[in-house]
């Protein structure tokens, strides 16, 4: 009887712990027992191993083999533990010293003639290869650039089973180490906020979000700049820290949508996914440990749903979790997984089912209107701090010339952009003691606690939850706002005049509506 082990990383969502792989050969007919939770791609990994073993020049054992992976109770996913399984059973058969695998973390799928083929999640399971101590790890060559941006440990790239046999064996010249560590290209080049044309109260709107972390609502009628709006959003964000880098290109990583040559992202994700999206597309799901959404792929960035009031509302209520707890925590048959999702949610809409350009041309009755919007429930909508509504487009610019009056001229994004990060850097330190990086990460007993608020613009709050106008919830928000409008204009703390723009912004006024005041009128 010989016995062996290898070591591997199970992934449950971004989180991992070391998978230990024990071959135990023994006696009896010629058969491979694979146990340990395994799912579907892992059960058949028996045949991959088995055949690429052959392949590369081999011998099989041709007895019984037993292949145990512990810890037991973890459900093992995907066909990253090839590598591990060819070694330990190789090692077992003491045709590679046993010794050789003590500390070295092995990932990789093998294809029939034995190569080492990418899996997904290479660069979440080093991240936790090294929180868990682990020294070494050996990759597929094709995730040499992701595997590249982890420090800490020693990673070879390998091409073919007999590569990595070779090395174990003592050829060290066989694998090539895996250098870099996190490195981050340039944001590239940003849309320019001056493009659009006019809507000064949106842009205001977008500009107070962007340097508080504030969620967002617009309505307007079609061409009204909310989708450019949205998509300049970005181009205001301060660039990702190397932390939260690595935590967007994990994310990618395990969803299969990191560029296998993409350096570490500077830029924040901007993420649109359709209203026709599921709610497993949006937060996160699917068969055995769920997969992440647009949700989690947003992380550190924004989050833009289109046509709001088109999407399902089971699919938008599956966002209030994600919205106050910046993660999501799905539970499967097989375990619950975490992901995080720290984005900023910014939605657009038509005002009515119809959507004129011109709200003269609406023909939408008020209980249309009224059914339409209602889609998106209250409490969704008291988690969104900003609500601001567009008009439509009535002059363009020509050759370069202006056609509205000069002091309506709309800054670029360069100069909104410095306000911004000088607003975000004084909320950083403000709640430096505590973690916080935005003014909307902050609880409310915590801002009331900490700021003190002049008696008349507390007042204002108190006379807005009093009449109804506001929830509690709503209130709390309001005072997120104002401590952002506050920040942009370099006060040290909210005066009457931000927290009445922070009402302002939570003013969402049925008059705006195309037609609405018409139909109350016929009522």
């Amino acid at each position: 009887m010989a016995l062996a082990c290898a070591w591997a990383i199970g992934l449950r969502g971004v989180d991992g712990e070391v998978v230990e792989i024990e071959a135990d050969i023994g006696q009896g007919l010629p058969a491979v027992s694979l146990v340990g939770l395994p799912d579907a791609a892992l059960a058949e990994s028996r045949d991959r191993v088995r055949a690429a073993v052959v392949n590369s020049g081999e011998t099989w054992p041709a007895r019984r083999i037993t292949l145990a992976l512990s810890p037991a109770t973890l459900p093992k996913q995907g066909s990253g533990y090839d590598l591990a399984l060819a070694c330990s059973v190789l090692a077992a058969a003491r045709t590679v010293p046993v010794a050789a695998l003590r500390g070295v973390v092995l990932l990789g799928e093998l294809a029939l003639d034995g190569r080492v083929r990418g899996v997904r999640g290479v660069l979440p399971a080093l991240l936790a290869a090294r929180r868990l101590g682990v020294e070494q790890a050996v990759v597929p060559a094709a995730a040499a650039v992701e595997a590249g941006l982890v420090d800490g440990l020693e990673v070879l790239g390998a091409e073919h089973l007999s590569d990595v046999l070779g090395w174990l064996r003592g050829d060290r010249a066989r694998l090539r180490t895996v250098r870099g560590g996190a490195r981050q290209q340039g944001g590239g080049p940003r849309e320019d906020l001056a493009d659009v044309v006019g809507q000064l109260g949106a842009r205001r709107a977008v500009e107070v979000a962007a340097a508080g972390g504030h969620h967002l609502l617009m309505v307007g009628p079609p061409g009204s700049g909310k989708t450019m709006l949205a998509r300049r959003m970005t181009g205001l964000l301060p660039d990702l820290d190397v932390d939260s880098a690595l935590q967007v290109a994990a994310v990618r990583s395990l969803a299969g949508a990191l560029d296998p040559q993409e350096a570490l992202p500077a830029a924040p994700p901007f993420v649109a996914p359709h209203h026709s999206v599921s709610s497993a597309a949006l937060v996160g799901g699917g068969s055995g440990l769920a997969r992440p959404g647009a949700v989690s792929l947003a992380h550190r960035g924004v989050l833009f749903l289109d046509e709001i009031y088109e999407f399902g509302p089971h699919v938008l209520e599956m966002l209030r979790t994600p919205l106050e707890d910046g993660e999501v925590r799905l539970a499967r048959t097989d375990g619950v997984v975490r992901y995080p999702a720290r984005f900023q949610l910014v939605m657009a809409a038509n005002p009515c089912p119809c959507a004129p350009p011109r709200p003269t041309d609406c023909t939408c009755s008020g209980q249309e209107k009224r059914r339409y919007t209602h889609r998106l429930s209250g409490p969704m909508l008291d988690r969104v701090d900003l609500q601001v509504t567009l008009s439509s487009v009535e002059a363009l610019s020509w050759d370069g010339a202006s056609s509205v009056p000069l002091e309506e001229v709309p800054e670029d994004t360069k100069s909104v952009r410095a306000r911004v990060l000088a607003a975000r850097a004084a909320a950083r330190e403000r709640w430096r003691d505590a973690g916080w990086r935005t003014n909307a990460e902050v609880p409310g007993p915590e801002l009331r606690r900490r700021g003190h608020l002049p008696r008349p613009a507390a007042e204002v709050l108190e006379r807005q939850l009093r009449s109804g106008a506001m929830t509690a919830r709503g209130v709390d928000r309001a005072l997120r706002v104002a401590w952002t409008v506050a920040d942009l204009r370099g006060a040290a703390g909210p005066e009457l005049p931000d927290i009445e723009e922070a009402i302002s912004f939570k003013g969402f006024v049925t008059e705006s509506v195309p037609g609405a005041a018409r139909d109350e009128e016929v009522a």
